[in-house]
């Protein structure tokens, strides 16, 4: 995670501070969505730095209505704002249309928030079109102090944008995803030092690589990481990421090996002048 200018930890600290108690109001008192809009939108400016005039905008509301926002950088749309009312349980339906206007207007992010939760989801380019909820927070558990929270909050500030900080959390969190992980776990570089090792323990065994990938898939991994579409597509990332780095070892090998020698001709005699 990217490191947190003073000034912007300030102002995420302060904002978090402010913002608390102006939700719990709001949240007791059940307010319809247009308030929660209000509120939500100074939460843009204040806590996440973009310009209430310039860089916040309803222009490309789904519907027509004041309720969905959107972020703007440079007249580039940043990630657009669904909006519930504060009293309303966030459910992934509602972030549905929000969902298919960005991916026809090429927006990656959509935020679904009733301003006590927010949800950040990927938007996944595909047939249908589909999201992936990158991350979530509650705001009222929200600790200023505490700096793993602030860096939580940071990947929605306008300066967190400009250092494509959601993004990396995003691969990261690809990275790490239990199917993955399940995925690298059975994979033939991890079989063989996990034969190498058991070999250690006991040498007279023969151990072959597809017994201790029997046992892993049986016994120590848990089915739903190791079947399924996501597990299969995990298992398809890793072999894509194998053949890579074999097609780029394979094209240093070739830069790196020697040029054949090149046998250059033998020098001809003189020829031989003719006598008149």
């Amino acid at each position: 995670m990217a490191t947190i200018p003073s000034r912007i930890e300030g102002r995420l600290q302060n904002g978090v501070k402010r913002f608390q108690p102006v939700l719990t109001s709001a949240k007791s008192r059940d307010v319809n969505e247009s308030d929660t809009v209000i509120i939500v939108t100074d939460i843009l400016q204040e806590i996440f730095g973009f310009d209430k005039y310039s860089e916040i905008t309803s222009e490309h509301a789904i519907r027509g209505t004041y309720c969905d926002l959107a972020t703007t950088l440079e007249g580039k749309v940043q990630f657009l704002v669904e909006v519930k009312a504060i009293g309303l349980e966030l459910k992934d339906a509602h972030v549905k249309q929000a969902i298919d206007y960005a991916a026809n207007k090429g927006v990656e992010w959509v935020v679904l928030t009733n301003g006590h939760i927010w949800r950040i989801y990927k938007v996944t380019f595909s047939k249908p079109i589909d999201q992936e909820l990158v991350l979530e927070f509650d705001f009222f558990s929200l600790d200023p102090k505490n700096s793993d929270h602030l860096e939580m909050i940071f990947v929605l500030a306008k300066e967190g944008w400009a250092k494509q900080v959601l993004g990396e959390l995003h691969q990261k969190r690809q990275v790490l995803n239990k199917f993955v992980i399940a995925a690298v776990c059975v994979s033939e570089p991890v079989v063989s030092v996990i034969r190498r090792e058991l070999k250690r323990l006991c040498a007279d065994v023969k151990i072959q690589p597809e017994h201790i990938e029997q046992v892993l898939l049986t016994e120590v991994l848990k089915r739903e990481v190791t079947e399924g579409e996501k597990a299969d597509e995990a298992k398809k990332k890793l072999s894509r990421s194998a053949n890579k780095q074999l097609r780029v070892r394979a094209e240093k090998e070739e830069l790196a090996a020697p040029m054949p020698a090149v046998e250059l001709p033998q020098e001809l005699p003189p020829p031989v002048q003719s006598v008149a």
